[in-house]
């Protein structure tokens, strides 16, 4: 007995001091960014926003008709009797009545718009309660807030914002129903991958930056591939243009036109037309600024990361120098 104690004491022990030591993960989601980007419910409230908007043009056309009559007595009470024009008073008060309750039917506090709204959002919320709480367990999060409630949220930042993880836990399930087991099996390592980076920020500005570097290499190959192109074509023509003559000069068909004229001509044309010398002296300027811009890009990606470094361990600095600190205060309290 005195043995299971102490293994239970020591099993507590061990899960407050790693709570203490790896401290409280708060996240938070946006609940109306993750609606906005699930298809199913972008097209369900797209339809319910078609009927909204008939709703509005009845509203529209019944205070119009109102309107009518309301202008039709103004011009005719002179020429009416008492009994006509409470008749058509009554009739006008009737109307607008109506209105007010169709308004309030489709508009109203519990109107038709709102209780589709409710009922269209209730599947997708239910949902996404459900992933935020595989993502809490999965992660070990504390809390997990909502941003666009109630709650007033004065700054959040951007790393604890999990809504883009919602919504691909979401798009996996909706993908799942769909797939074999080989699709299956190459989507959970996807998914594998994807949440590793997740879980470690500065993996996912080294992909960023990578993928950055392979964006310029590519941009600075496909201008390479350009520049040869444009030299094989610009070769290949004047090839052309050589065997032409050639075979003007056997067959006699060569202009008679003076050398004097056709060396003016041919001289505006090479003026006119750039050398394979200055393309290629351009192709290779036009490299050099590509890559030219990559260092420069690169430095100024190491320089901002250095920054982000040394912020980083000022901030951990401060918050071990509160800690010690507050664990100061106590030992003397």
């Amino acid at each position: 007995m005195k043995k299971l104690l102490f293994l239970v004491l020591v099993s507590l022990l061990n899960n407050t001091i790693e709570a203490q030591t790896r401290g409280i993960r708060i996240g938070y989601i946006d609940m109306e960014y993750i609606l906005q980007n699930v298809p199913d419910y972008t097209e369900a409230n797209n339809q319910l926003e078609l009927k909204a908007q008939k709703w509005k043009q009845e509203i529209e056309a019944k205070r119009t008709e109102i309107n009518e009559l309301k202008e039709a007595l103004k011009n005719e009470r002179v020429l009416l009797t008492k009994e006509l024009i409470e008749e058509k008073e009554e009739e006008i008060a009737f109307l607008e009545n109506e209105l007010l309750e169709y308004q309030q039917k489709r508009f109203g506090p519990n109107g038709d718009l709102v209780v589709q709204k409710a009922v269209l959002v209730k599947p997708i919320q239910d949902q996404v309660f459900t992933a935020v709480q595989d993502i809490a367990e999965v992660r070990k999060y504390d809390f997990i807030l909502d941003k666009s409630s109630d709650l007033t949220v004065l700054f959040a930042a951007k790393r604890y914002d999990i809504s883009d993880q919602v919504i691909r836990s979401l798009t996996r399930a909706s993908k799942r129903e769909q797939m074999s087991k080989k699709e299956l099996k190459a989507l959970e390592e996807k998914e594998r991958k994807e949440d590793f980076v997740d879980d470690n920020p500065a993996l996912a500005e080294r992909k960023r930056i990578l993928e950055e570097r392979k964006a310029q290499r590519d941009s600075i190959a496909e201008a390479r591939k350009l520049a040869t192109e444009a030299k094989k074509k610009e070769f290949e023509d004047r090839r052309a243009k050589l065997l032409e003559e050639r075979s003007a000069k056997k067959s006699g068909t060569v202009s008679d036109k003076p050398k004097s004229e056709e060396s003016s001509s041919d001289k505006e044309n090479s003026e006119s037309t750039p050398s394979p010398k200055d393309k290629a002296a351009e192709t290779r300027q036009k490299a050099a600024e590509a890559r030219q811009k990559a260092i420069d890009d690169r430095k100024r990606e190491i320089e901002e990361r250095k920054q982000k470094i040394l912020a980083d361990r000022e901030a951990a600095k401060k918050a071990k120098e509160e800690k010690d600190k507050e664990k100061q205060n106590e030992n003397n309290n």
